[in-house]
């Protein structure tokens, strides 16, 4: 996903949306870590660790929704100022979920375990609330402003799968683990179904978003595809005289008269004359010698 977004040079919002996909990718591997107990719970580290972890994902969401309004023009996408307001805002918004998380686990500054409500707001309701506010937006965009409907469709399937994730995460986790052995349980489903709400938006940016290929600029050559039906199947040769009396068609209209009528058959005009007068037009036409003439309508 961040290979394709980077080679849209000139789609709209490429920068701010990629921004969203490194900070994913971030999460994706420090969840390995955690999730999976190769750093101990009982570990020192281990509430450094899950604070970051949870700032990341405070910015991310805060990164989503403001990559939600880059379409609405609030500022021009790819200048300083969307690029600075966007990079700022998120780590601010990391930093201070982070603060939040790790004096939750250290009981300083009036934050406690036994009671965590800021950490519950910062990880649960806040990002609820961040998801909520990018789809109606998305869904305002789409309406107003595009003619295509299919990108409602990519905004409700990662909607559905974010749903279902967070739903198997807090009611059923304990369930899955019971029922497998412990050998998976809600975590797995959540982060697989996180994954598929994130591809839902790539894809949906990417159906909005159409290249400017006389401004795009590639790795590799583009493959180009003429459908033109005037041209001729084969370029490399023209005929253009498909209708003249060379041919044996009706050629041009002259006085009326069709070609082949005018002109008579074109195997017995003579390669050496040239036709000087018109009949037709109440003048005795006959054929002159003229010198130096190689060419004729017989030929």
């Amino acid at each position: 996903m961040i290979y394709h977004v980077r080679s849209k040079y000139t789609a709209v919002g490429r920068k701010e949306i990629l921004l969203f996909f490194y900070i994913y990718f971030i999460i994706s591997l420090l969840a390995i870590f955690l999730d999976s107990a190769i750093i101990p719970t009982a570990n020192v580290v281990y509430p450094w660790f899950t604070a970051i972890y949870a700032g990341l994902v405070a910015a991310l969401y805060w990164c989503l929704l403001v990559n939600g309004f880059v379409g609405f023009q609030w500022a021009e996408d790819g200048t300083p100022m969307s690029l600075w307001f966007i990079h700022i805002s998120t780590l601010v918004v990391g930093a201070v979920c982070f603060l939040i998380t790790i004096g939750t686990f250290k009981n300083v500054a009036g934050l406690k375990y036994d009671n965590p409500i800021g950490l519950w707001v910062t990880y649960l309701v806040y990002p609820a609330a961040c998801v909520v506010i990018y789809t109606i937006s998305q869904l305002i965009l789409v309406v107003r402003t595009l003619d295509d409907r299919w990108a409602i469709g990519h905004i409700l399937f990662g909607l559905a799968f974010y749903v279902i994730g967070v739903v198997l995460l807090l009611a059923f986790s304990n369930t899955i683990c019971d029922h497998v052995s412990h050998y998976l349980d809600g975590v797995f489903f959540f982060q697989l179904c996180m994954l598929f709400s994130v591809m839902m938006v790539y894809k949906y940016w990417d159906s909005i978003t159409r290249e400017d290929l006389e401004f795009s600029v590639g790795s590799k050559a583009s493959v180009w595809e003429v459908k033109d039906p005037l041209l001729p199947p084969n370029p490399d040769y023209v005929d253009e005289d498909s209708q003249s009396a060379y041919h044996g068609g009706g050629g041009s209209l002259v006085g009326g008269v069709s070609g082949n009528n005018y002109y008579g058959s074109a195997g017995n005009i003579p390669r050496s004359n040239t036709y000087a007068a018109s009949s037709a037009s109440g003048h005795g036409g006959r054929y002159q010698s003229q010198a130096g003439y190689t060419g004729g309508y017989g030929s």
